[in-house]
Parts: C-alpha cells; structure tokens; sequence
C-alpha cells in the first residue's frame, strides 16, 4: 500500500500542521464564495439520498499563497441529503482521489472525512478552503491521499449552503458524512468502485459526525461497505461540554451549538436571549472559528440570557433539555470496529467525555480500541490522534481483526 512521500522528521511535521492551523484561521474570514453561483441549490430536492445534484473540478491547495497544490482529482459536489427531521436538502463536499493507480488490498478504499469545527458562516464550508488553501486539516486529508485513499469530505448542512449550519446536530451531521460517501461512488469519472470499501474519520465535530455515522450506518446507508470508524475528540455528550466551554477561550463552541441547534429544532430564541445574546448569536453565525475565538473568548453564557441562567441551567429544563438529550452519541451500537482518541490535557472537551463514550460503546458490545494521549490541549490531541488513525485504516483495509479494548475500559 502507498506510503506518504513526506520524510519530515516527526517534530517538524507537527510544527508544519501547527502552522497551518494558525495561517488558515486567519485566512479563512477572507475566504469568498465562487461567483458562479454552485452554492445555490436547486429550488426543490426530492431526489435519494447520496444523489449527486451538480458537480465541477476544482484544485486543492495546501497553502493560503497557493503555490502547493495537491496531485488528487478534486472535484466539488452537490448532493442530496436529508435533516435531522428526514426532509430532503442539498449539501456541498469535495471528492477527492488520487491520481496514482491503488495498488493495496483489493478496490481503493473511501474515507468518508468529517471537518473538525471550521465556523458557521458560509466561506467557512471546508470545499471552499480547501480551494483557497485555508483548510486547517488540508495537511491530514494529504496524509489520506498520499496513502491511496479516496476522500469524501462533507461541508455540512448549512455550511456553504443557504441556512444555518446545523452544528453538532447528530443525524444531520451523521446523514451528511454517509451521503458525501454515497455520492463519491456515484461520482462520474473518478474511478472509484460503486461498492467499494468505506471507512470514516474525523476529529472534534468531525468526531462527532464520525461517530453519529458509525452509529446510524447499518440502518441509514445499510449498503455501504463500512470497514471502520474513528473518532477522535468526541463532543459525546453535549451538556458536560458546554459546562465546560461557559466562559473559556472556546466559549464560541458553545454558541456555534446554541446557534446550529435552534435553527435546527426551529427553536425562537427571543424569549431566552437578552440583546447582547441576540447579537452575539446573529454574529457567529457569519464567522469562522478563529475569528471567532478571538471575538468571543470568555464570553460567559449568563452575561447573554434575559433573566442570568447559564446555558448548563437552561439546558435542564425544557425545550433544551430534549434538544441536547437528542445529540447524545453512545446509545447505538457501530457494527464495525471504531477507534476512539482522545488526550487527558483537552482543553475544549472533556477527556471524561471521551472515556465514557468507550464505556457506552463497550457496554451495547462494539468493539472498541481506546486510544489516550497525554499532548497538551485539543488541537495537539489531534497529532497523535491522526498518527492513530492511518494504522487503523490500514488494518482495516488489510482484513486484520481489532483487538478490542472493552476489557480494561
């Protein structure tokens, strides 16, 4: 199988990916939607799930300047896929496929990728950075590519599209990473098998979104021919992690969720929300997430509520309440082998949120490999999480059987 053609010694490449991320969290507030109007979805969707609506080549840029450009085939796309509450709406992604022939096991392997948090304003949809060269994880969906695989990469409800983002909501989440993959497959002209091999990846939200898909795969997209899931950094259970985040240098977490949710449940949040909260949420809503970091660090949830409860108190009480139970990831059983990730020293969410998301899993009978690191915050978690990852992918790819890890957990 092809091995990445990178030979950086290994503190190099962290500090290169560290970069990165800094650069394309400036970049990204810059980055314009195409003029010819691919964003726009068609005025009606009724087509199936994983429908590819339209389609143009693209390129891939690992840098804001653009002077590295990756060697795949990308190719932007819009597909079908349904909401949370099973209505029929367009979402965009990018495919991307390697130009040299698959010489591993068998038929080229789709990664179905989940983005970690990007914002929630359309020139934050990860298709577009990607073409701008600010995606923060161009350097690992690389990684992917330099290996053989092909890429699904979703943009999420909302993200790119018209509407707002539906972050952090599970079946949406989870319905667009599938359908990004069923469209990949039926993608003309990439080569790919239309039954092939699928695994799923992704960090943080894409955590998230990598679980939630692992989860609903058998009965949503029973088809595909899932090998494997990770997920690394899992947001599993929302309230413990706005608790967390209430006040902290992430409270823009915490209001991306506010935003994606009640958008998501048609939720009007005038009688919750003083001004300032209403102003605050209306602005992330335009944002990606270093500009917002920056613009909201801190930001306590009690300042922006008409009578001072925190978003913990609102979120025991209804409608809340129903909304974040609904979010929850460990209540369904994978049916294939899962690699979970997380560092002790997160920052964003909770390692306890992780661990017992394992638990959840272990106790339904997946099989689960845990896999702790002890890198200091969330985003350098996510090293040592992706090195996890590519041996996992290739073990599945492989055949080889996962050794689970319930037993200590």
């Amino acid at each position: 199988m092809p091995r990445s053609t990178l030979r950086l010694p290994r503190t190099r490449r962290i500090v290169g990916v560290v970069v990165l991320a800094l650069v394309a969290a400036v970049m990204a507030p810059f980055t314009t939607a195409r003029a010819d109007g691919f964003y726009d979805p068609p005025s009606s969707v009724s087509a199936a799930p994983g429908t590819v609506l339209k389609a143009e080549s693209m390129t891939f840029y690992l840098d804001p300047l653009r002077t590295i450009r990756s060697t795949a085939r990308a190719t932007r796309v819009m597909y079908a896929t349904r909401d949370r509450s099973g209505v029929a709406v367009a979402v965009t992604g990018t495919v991307l496929v390697p130009t040299v022939p698959w010489i591993g096991v068998g038929q080229r392997p789709v990664i179905g990728y989940a983005a970690g948090t990007q914002g929630m304003g359309d020139q934050c949809a990860p298709s577009r950075q990607l073409a701008a060269g600010s995606e923060y994880e161009g350097a690992f969906v690389s990684g992917l590519l330099a290996r053989g695989y092909a890429v699904a990469m979703t943009d999420y409800q909302g993200l790119g599209t018209p509407g707002t983002h539906t972050y952090m909501v599970r079946e949406a989440q989870a319905h667009a990473v599938l359908d990004m993959v069923r469209a990949a497959q039926r993608l003309p002209g990439t080569g790919l098998p239309t039954a092939g091999p699928v695994m799923l990846a992704g960090y943080s939200q894409g955590g998230g979104a990598s679980a939630a898909a692992a989860e609903l795969a058998p009965t949503y997209a029973p088809e595909l021919k899932l090998r494997g899931a990770v997920a690394g950094a899992v947001p599993a259970e929302l309230g413990a992690v706005a608790a967390h985040l209430d006040g902290s240098l992430y409270s823009a977490f915490a209001l991306y969720a506010v935003a994606g949710q009640s958008a998501a449940y048609g939720l009007d949040l005038d009688s919750f929300l003083n001004a300032r909260g209403t102003s605050v949420i209306d602005a992330v809503k335009g944002e990606c997430v270093g500009q917002s970091i920056a613009l909201h660090a801190f930001t306590r949830s009690s300042d922006l509520t008409k009578d001072g409860r925190s978003l913990t108190e609102l979120a025991a009480a209804e409608p809340f309440r129903s909304i974040i139970a609904d979010q929850r990831i460990g209540r369904l059983k994978p049916a294939v082998p899962v690699l979970l990730t997380h560092s002790v020293l997160d920052d964003v969410i909770p390692y306890a949120v992780g661990r017992g998301l394992a638990h959840d899993w272990c106790a339904r009978g997946a099989n689960v490999a845990f896999s702790a690191n002890v890198t200091p915050t969330h985003v350098g978690g996510a090293v040592p999480s992706f090195a996890k990852e590519y041996a996992f992918l290739e073990a599945r790819v492989a055949g080889l059987p996962q050794v689970s890890d319930c037993w200590w957990l």
